[in-house]
């Protein structure tokens, strides 16, 4: 996977951005979603975030 590439342009926010606001403690999509901002804006991105912290949770 590459950790570079946005995933939230509104935001601006990466795959490594999730996968970091993860192993920090966020273990939900509304966490991450404070911790990132990441579809808080338009919302498009929001099922792509909420598969990626599904992802990383179980990693």
């Amino acid at each position: 996977m590459d950790l570079d590439k946005v995933v939230c342009f509104c935001q601006n926010v990466t795959n490594g951005m999730i996968k970091d606001a993860v192993e920090a403690g966020a273990k939900t999509f509304e966490e991450v979603q404070e911790a990132t901002g990441a579809g808080t804006v338009c919302g498009a991105c929001a099922e792509n975030v909420q598969h990626l912290v599904e992802q990383f949770t179980k990693e």
